[in-house]
Protein backbone atom coordinates (compact mmCIF):
# COMPACT_ATOMS: atom_id res chain seq x y z
CA UNK A 1 0.00 0.00 0.00
CA UNK A 2 2.89 2.44 0.82
CA UNK A 3 3.85 1.93 -2.36
CA UNK A 4 1.08 2.96 -4.31
CA UNK A 5 0.57 6.29 -2.16
CA UNK A 6 3.92 6.94 -3.11
CA UNK A 7 3.61 6.77 -7.29
CA UNK A 8 -0.11 8.75 -6.68
CA UNK A 9 2.34 11.70 -5.04
CA UNK A 10 2.22 14.40 -7.80
CA UNK A 11 3.03 18.07 -7.63
CA UNK A 12 0.56 19.50 -9.13
CA UNK A 13 1.95 23.58 -9.09
CA UNK A 14 5.29 22.11 -10.80
CA UNK A 15 3.15 20.11 -13.12
CA UNK A 16 1.12 23.57 -13.90
CA UNK A 17 4.15 25.64 -13.96
CA UNK A 18 5.92 23.45 -16.85
CA UNK A 19 2.26 23.47 -18.26
CA UNK A 20 2.44 23.80 -22.28
CA UNK A 21 -0.67 25.84 -22.51
CA UNK A 22 -3.84 26.37 -20.35
CA UNK A 23 -5.71 23.81 -21.83
CA UNK A 24 -3.08 21.27 -19.68
CA UNK A 25 -3.13 23.38 -16.60
CA UNK A 26 -7.38 22.70 -16.64
CA UNK A 27 -6.67 19.07 -17.22
CA UNK A 28 -3.98 19.02 -14.50
CA UNK A 29 -6.51 20.82 -12.38
CA UNK A 30 -9.62 18.50 -12.89
CA UNK A 31 -7.41 15.28 -12.89
CA UNK A 32 -6.36 16.04 -8.83
CA UNK A 33 -9.97 16.34 -8.04
CA UNK A 34 -11.32 13.54 -9.46
CA UNK A 35 -10.43 10.80 -6.96
CA UNK A 36 -11.91 13.83 -4.40
CA UNK A 37 -15.04 13.90 -6.17
CA UNK A 38 -15.52 9.99 -6.56
CA UNK A 39 -14.35 9.50 -2.88
CA UNK A 40 -17.79 11.81 -1.61
CA UNK A 41 -19.81 9.90 -4.04
CA UNK A 42 -18.70 6.71 -2.47
CA UNK A 43 -19.86 8.19 1.08
CA UNK A 44 -22.51 9.36 0.18
CA UNK A 45 -23.91 6.02 -1.87
CA UNK A 46 -22.66 4.67 1.42
CA UNK A 47 -24.29 6.70 3.63
CA UNK A 48 -27.74 6.43 1.71
CA UNK A 49 -27.80 2.62 1.64
CA UNK A 50 -27.00 2.40 5.46
CA UNK A 51 -29.86 5.20 5.99
CA UNK A 52 -32.59 3.21 4.11
CA UNK A 53 -31.64 0.10 5.92
CA UNK A 54 -33.22 1.28 9.16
Amino acid sequence: MKIISLLQQVDVAEKIKNAPDESYQIGVVIGSFIPFVILIGIAYWMYNRAKKRE
